[in-house]
């Protein structure tokens, strides 16, 4: 009737067999298991911000190029100006 009532039932009749010193082995083997979830989360999430890093570092750099180009191309029209109103003036 309930296939998952009866399989706790049966994993309750099985922790409970085990008794106090057996309850304690399983909850260590749980614990170790989610440490090792948990350093695999923060090894994923480190490799992540390293990634994130690389990228954040090649956006640096594309816009300190941007603004040299565009101080650069300010001081040609700068030039240019001076140029046209000598000749023009």
């Amino acid at each position: 009737m309930w296939p998952f009532a009866a399989e706790t039932t049966d994993a309750l009749s099985q922790l409970t067999s085990l008794g106090a010193a057996g309850i304690m082995g399983a909850m260590w083997l749980w614990e170790r298991r989610q440490s090792q979830q948990r350093d695999q989360q923060l090894d994923e999430s480190h490799a992540r911000i390293l990634g994130d890093r690389v990228q954040l570092d090649q956006l640096i750099e594309v816009v300190k190029t941007n603004a040299e180009a565009m101080t650069r191309l300010g001081t040609v029209q700068d030039q240019l100006i001076r140029t046209l109103e000598k000749k023009g003036g």
